[in-house]
């Protein structure tokens, strides 16, 4: 039997990794662990944490990037917490780099996962309309994965498990996953370093003080950016086209 043939058959050990991770958020909201991943408990214990980061400095990194593989892994809720309070116990750079590494981490462990649960298996057994969407998707698979990874209104999660269902290949997924999240996740981290005035004030602090109208146009501007390879593609093979017409 060929790999292929392999891939798209289904067995209900295939579904176990998926079946963990299903039964690891539904977990997380029994034992309602949201309530520690909120701006309220960071500010409540930001001394605590300030200390312990401090007198860990070589553990605190690798437990927040255990933490936020598992926060992406488990589809949890709360990464932009776990982004901005990177910045606040890291700093603006130290913070962002880990972020950038534990949600990578995160989402390829997912990607993984579910491409080899359900992804193979129903691309095998897809009809006409996902075979067609799948062969556009890799045809323009760098493009598609940058602009889904900088423009902020999609969901991560659904981010993460979309292109284990179309065939993109892990190099491609991880290489765009990397750089695709940095400029949104340095914003973050960079509002995370100085959430210490903040608190200080007594406001309150929501997401949408960082996710303005300024800082969503400029990160679908870069998404419009990544979409110009696939646009010079398209005109490339017109003009192609029509002096192929012409002869």
């Amino acid at each position: 039997m060929n790999q292929t043939s392999q891939n798209s058959r289904f067995t209900w050990q295939r579904l176990l990794p998926l079946l963990v991770l299903l039964a690891g958020l539904a977990a997380f909201f029994a034992l309602d662990l949201n309530q520690y991943l909120n701006f309220t408990a960071l500010s409540e214990h930001r001394q605590v944490l300030l200390d312990w980061t401090s007198s860990h400095a070589w553990l605190a990194p690798l437990i927040y990037v255990a933490i936020y593989i598992a926060v992406v892994a488990f589809s949890l809720p709360g990464g932009a917490v776990m982004t901005i309070s990177g910045g606040f116990l890291f700093g603006a750079m130290a913070g962002g780099i880990y972020t950038v590494v534990g949600a990578t981490l995160g989402a390829t462990a997912l990607f993984l996962i579910a491409k080899t649960s359900l992804g193979d298996f129903l691309l095998a057994k897809a009809g006409p309309v996902v075979k067609k969407m799948q062969a556009g998707f890799e045809a323009n698979a760098w493009s598609y994965m940058f602009v889904l990874r900088l423009v902020p209104v999609f969901p991560f999660f659904l981010v993460n498990l979309a292109p284990a269902f179309l065939g993109v290949p892990l190099r491609i997924y991880v290489i765009a996953t990397l750089f695709g999240i940095m400029p949104a996740t340095f914003v973050f981290s960079l509002v995370g370093a100085g959430l210490g005035s903040v608190f200080d004030s007594g406001e309150t602090f929501t997401i949408q003080r960082v996710m303005t109208p300024e800082m969503i146009a400029a990160l679908c501007g870069l998404a419009l950016l990544a979409l110009l390879p696939m646009a010079y593609k398209k005109l490339r093979a017109k003009q192609l086209d029509d002096k192929g017409g012409l002869q």
